[in-house]
This record gives C-alpha cells, structure tokens and sequence, in this order.
C-alpha cells in the first residue's frame, strides 16, 4: 500500500512539474506588441521576419523576439569644440532627431544603431561646422541644419534609419571673442552714423 501511495505522489509531482513546465513555455510564447514597436523575430539567430504590432507567438527557445520602438527619438548632440573655416574656436551644439523605419536592418547592419547614430551625428557636426565661416554658424543655421540632416540621413539609411531634423541649438565663443565682436559692431555702428551725419 505504501509503495502504491508513493507512486502516486511521484506521478503527481511529475504531472505538476509537467504542468508548470508547459504553462512557463506557453507564456513565453505569448508576446504582445505595441503600435510604435516592431519585433524581429530571430529563429537559431537566422532572421525569419518582422512581426507586429498586436498578439505575437514565438516558439520558446528557438525564437527570439527582439523589440525596435518606431516612434521619433530626441536626442541633443552634445557640445562640440570646432574651429570654423575663418579660424574661430567656438563650441556647437545640436538637436537630432531620428526614426527607425526598417527594424530589420536596424539591427542586421549596425551594431547598437542608437549609438552609431549619435556618433556620426557628432562627427558630421564638427565636420559641417568646421567647413563654415563663424558668420555662417550664426546666420545660416537653416541652410547648415538642412546640410547636416542631408548627410546624416544618407549616412544612415542603409541602417534603417530616417533622420527628419538636424538642428543646430547654440554657438559660443570665449568671451574675449565676445567682447573682440562687440567693439567691432559698436565701431561699424559709429562709422554709419559718421556717414549719416556727413551726408546729411
């Protein structure tokens, strides 16, 4: 009686380690993503496809889902020491802003494509900003922001990535600079009053 009674506590702690077994598979299985994500599904670190958004099944173990958020990332290049064309030391900051739109070769082609991102946004703003005259990084923001997001853009877009915006935020020079530029507008300012003065 015993041995029958022992039997049938194995079977049961074998039946519900069965069960929970089961019950653990079948949850990681069972994925949901969401309207801004895409999940690239790896089977035996093959690519099989790009799944969602909605309710996903996998096969645990042998798929894994990796999760690509769609939606458009803000990032703020940090500051950037350049010396411009007319060999003014300045520092340049900038805004970025970027969107994965194919989560595939977002992460078949680049190793960590946020990061890759950032530094070719770093290097190419030093680069453009390098290239310019300072008056320029003043005046022609618009026209240095288009050519940073067109380069940026095309840089990535083997990626998967879509660069909408490149704006550059602030230019600072040291303050005897300041100060250098100051006396000049004031002394410009007394020169067309002189004429002013003169001709009138």
């Amino acid at each position: 009686m015993e041995i029958i009674l022992e039997l049938v506590q194995g079977q049961t702690w074998g039946l519900i380690g069965g069960v929970a077994v089961l019950v653990a598979l079948l949850v990681a299985a069972i994925n949901i993503l969401r309207e801004w994500e895409r999940g690239v599904v790896l089977r035996l670190g093959r690519l099989i496809g790009i799944k969602g958004p909605g309710l996903i099944f996998i096969i645990p173990i042998v798929d894994r889902l990796i999760r690509v958020p769609l939606r458009t990332v803000v990032f703020d290049v940090p500051v950037q020491e350049v010396i411009t064309n007319d060999n003014v030391s300045c520092k340049v900051n900038a805004v970025l802003y970027y969107r994965v739109v194919d989560a595939s070769k977002a992460l078949v082609n680049v190793q960590h494509y946020h990061e890759a991102t950032i530094q070719l946004a770093q290097t190419t703003l030093r680069s453009v900003a390098g290239q310019a005259q300072f008056d320029e990084l003043l005046s022609e923001r618009d026209k240095l922001n288009r050519q940073l997001q067109q380069i940026i853009d095309e840089a990535t877009d083997p990626w998967g990535i879509k660069v909408t915006s490149v704006e550059i935020k602030d230019v600072v020079i040291p303050s005897d600079m300041q100060h250098a530029i100051a006396r000049q507008a004031v002394a410009e300012r007394i020169r067309r009053a002189i004429i002013i003065q003169a001709e009138g």
